[in-house]
């Protein structure tokens, strides 16, 4: 069973979720899938975005980044700007849960964790409903922000995730907390909106 948080900052799940970039022009929801297969570069590729997430159990605020890989380095440097983030909106980060990922095996990302006081823990292997609650958040983003719509480039994709984000964290009633949006589980938000 998903270990659950009493409190923000307990518990913080933590992955990340590979997204195809779309080409410029579009990909197969604005052209069909035959022409937005002609539009791929097979040679280079459009290549991947990488979503990093950190999701407070208890609020289910979350704090994404779309980043180049998913090193250890650059997972350890998302860490702390995540802590950081919570840590504006009033939220210690106590644990974290991840994946058995490489990137979340490696020393960089236990220093990193002691670093910052921050408990590192991790689910069972093939066990990813563990970390079932930032995986629902993956869903959830790929159905209302990635695949929402036809975007006809990659630029105009990731112009509209901050105000998805925004309103996900702020207006968006959750229903694995009976109704409440995330922020309005987080006392002394700075940025409550109404």
């Amino acid at each position: 069973m998903a270990p659950v948080a009493m409190v923000p900052g307990e518990l913080v799940h933590i992955d990340i979720k590979k997204l195809g970039r779309i080409p410029d022009g579009g990909g197969h929801k604005v052209l069909g899938r035959a022409a937005g297969r002609a539009n791929q570069d097979r040679r280079n590729g459009t290549g991947y975005a990488y979503l990093h997430t950190a999701l407070d159990d208890h609020s289910r605020l979350a704090y994404t980044e779309n980043l180049p890989d998913e090193k250890a380095a650059t997972c350890a440097a998302f860490l702390q700007r995540a802590t950081d983030w919570f840590a504006a909106r009033g939220v210690t980060v106590e644990r974290v849960l991840t994946d058995n990922a490489w990137a979340y095996t490696k020393n960089t990302w236990r220093d990193t964790c002691r670093d910052l006081g921050i408990s590192p823990r991790w689910t069972r292997p093939w066990r990813p409903q563990t970390n079932g609650k930032v995986e629902r958040f993956h869903r959830t983003l790929l159905d209302e922000w990635a695949y929402q719509q036809p975007y006809t480039s990659e630029a105009e994709r990731q112009a509209a995730f901050p105000d998805w984000l925004d309103w996900y964290n702020y207006h968006r009633p959750h229903t694995g907390i009976s109704g409440h949006t995330p922020a309005s589980r987080v006392t002394n938000l700075p940025e409550q909106h109404s």
